[in-house]
């Protein structure tokens, strides 16, 4: 009976030991990198186009009936597998009603996952940058 008992005192050790490893490894890793803008690809499926544009964060940007919001943007450090996470507010002003489409993060490596997917528009993050090239 004190063997089992101190056999799980053993094992609830070794596990808050292991919890601990854990949240300090994780939490030793680097820190995102903050960027200026935000590159995203827009598919218009009416037309079949697909265009590519650059927005500034903290600033909001009509894009054909979008008006596109970017409150964040950031990327992994060079060290690390190359990541871009954006932080998004959406409204669709189609039929002159300001809608809210979409709001939330999308990641440029996974844009199936987080995607901003309506009846005529398709928008992905592409990558996270801090110059304007176009």
């Amino acid at each position: 009976m004190i063997l089992k008992k101190n056999k799980k005192i053993t094992n609830l050790g070794n596990l808050i030991k292991i919890g601990i490893f854990f949240f300090f490894t994780l939490s030793a890793s680097a820190e995102t990198i903050e960027k200026k803008y935000a590159s995203f690809k827009l598919l218009n499926k009416t037309t079949n186009k697909v265009s590519q544009k650059n927005i500034s964060v903290n600033s909001v940007v009509v894009w054909e009936t979008l008006n596109i919001h970017v409150l964040y943007c950031a990327s992994t450090p060079p060290t690390e597998i190359p990541e871009d996470y954006v932080l998004i507010d959406v409204y669709d002003e189609i039929n002159n009603k300001n809608k809210n489409i979409y709001k939330g993060w999308m990641i440029s490596s996974s844009p199936d996952i987080t995607p901003l997917e309506n009846p005529i528009y398709d928008l992905w993050l592409v990558d996270c940058i801090n110059d304007k090239t176009f």
